[in-house]
């Protein structure tokens, strides 16, 4: 199991910045050392274990970029067209049968392997043919044009892919162009997920007149299957201190992380740092985020947890910024900054200075062919509607105060969030 320092928590101070809680997490959690060895059908979202490092160049002979003719640089017209004769047809997977003659030209296809002697391909619709069959060649190609050297994308020996890579399709491809079967990844993250609060209901159970239906509990582990974790649904814990620490207790041995939503905050019936610290130890973190402010990490048996926010769109925030991070953490990931991107503000909104805020916003094109960020109409983190009918967030940094329509503001779309 992953383990954490209980010095992690040595930051103090009322309220923590956002870079300061990711800082603290990153660099304090240690990351589990067991590999495992995946088909490259199974490596997408996992963390590579170990370089790699080419093990042939890419592309592994020189071959041709387009269909067309293929010709020596002494043979290149200078200053007027020149007839060649043909000679030779070369297919992709076949093979040149000789070297291409002084004054000849041979046909060619994308990716076939170019004859020895050849070094420039004309592209066939820049030829033509005339009455006796030859092969009349334009002036002025630059000498190499339209051929592949071998290596020209990866030499051999160079490192593509790093340790602590996230996997994605275009890497997988890159392994797959290697010849290679089987990746060695970091095994999945082990996250054992619960929820918190009398006033909840599994959906398919029962419901009382006033209890909602747990949501957040399904949109975590969502979001943690995103990232390549092993999920363990634990269910809904009730708001009895008791109760709490028995089932973190029970989890933390055999999980990465433990996550809960809900009863983190300082009320009278939010009572998970009350059984953290009777069984472990917790230091209850007020970031300086919005939505999200209460978030808690503490250690139950060297076991890290995170209790996230009750309301639905504090809980999906501050799991970007604190959950995510830690996941990657615990896996060895390289960092993965999050980096809005600019575009224009089409709303007004007001905020305190000192904390990060988050609106939620929808895409449009504005008139002169520039994205605009339309503001969801109505406030709350408890509003479902507005993660599901918007595009992402508006990141308004520490220092600003405000937004005004026509002001450059950074977005981040949901589908960069995971």
């Amino acid at each position: 199991m992953a383990q954490l320092s209980d010095d992690c928590f040595a930051f103090g101070g009322p309220m923590m910045s956002v870079d300061d809680a990711v800082g603290l997490i990153t660099t304090r959690v240690n990351a589990i050392a067991d590999l495992e060895t995946v088909a490259l059908t199974d490596a997408d979202g996992r963390v590579l274990a170990r370089d790699i490092a080419a093990p042939l160049p890419l592309p592994p002979f020189t071959n041709s970029a387009v269909d067309g003719y293929a010709v020596r640089n002494a043979d290149l017209p200078a200053g007027a067209e020149q007839a060649v004769p043909l000679d030779g047809r070369i297919p992709a997977g076949g093979l040149a049968q000789a070297p291409i003659k002084p004054g000849h030209t041979a046909r060619i296809f994308t990716g076939a392997p170019m004859p020895p002697g050849a070094e420039t391909v004309f592209m066939q619709e820049d030829v033509r043919v005339d009455e006796t069959g030859r092969i009349v060649l334009p002036p002025g190609l630059k000498p190499g044009s339209n051929v592949r050297p071998a290596g020209e994308d990866i030499p051999q020996g160079h490192v593509a892919l790093r340790a602590g890579q996230r996997l994605r399709p275009q890497h997988v491809a890159l392994a797959a162009a290697f010849g290679l079967t089987g990746l060695d990844v970091v095994r999945r993250i082990r996250v054992a997920v619960f929820s918190t609060g009398d006033e909840l209901a599994s959906p398919g159970e029962p419901r009382a007149p006033s209890q909602l239906f747990d949501s957040n509990r399904f949109m975590l582990m969502a979001m943690l299957r995103r990232l390549g974790c092993e999920v363990s649904d634990l269910g809904i814990l009730r708001d009895e201190r008791t109760s709490l620490a028995n089932g973190l207790k029970q989890v933390a041995g055999r999980h990465d992380l433990i996550l809960t939503t809900g009863g983190v905050s300082t009320g009278e019936e939010d009572h998970v740092k009350a059984a953290v610290e009777s069984i472990g130890s917790l230091v209850l973190w007020r970031m300086a985020i919005k939505p999200g402010r209460p978030v808690a990490m503490g250690i139950i048996d060297g076991t890290p947890l995170i209790g996230l926010p009750g309301n639905p769109v504090a809980s999906f925030v501050t799991f970007v910024h604190v959950v995510r991070p830690t996941v990657l953490a615990l896996a060895g990931g390289l960092p993965e900054p999050l980096t809005p991107i600019p575009l224009r503000a089409a709303f007004t909104y007001k905020k305190k200075a000192g904390r990060r805020e988050y609106v939620r916003v929808s895409l449009r094109r504005a008139q002169d062919g520039r994205l605009e960020a339309i503001k969801f109409p109505r406030e709350g983190a408890g509003l479902l509607s507005s993660l599901v009918e918007t595009d992402g967030l508006v990141e308004l940094g520490e220092s600003i105060t405000g937004v005004e329509p026509g002001q450059d503001v950074g977005f981040l779309s949901y589908a960069d969030l995971l």
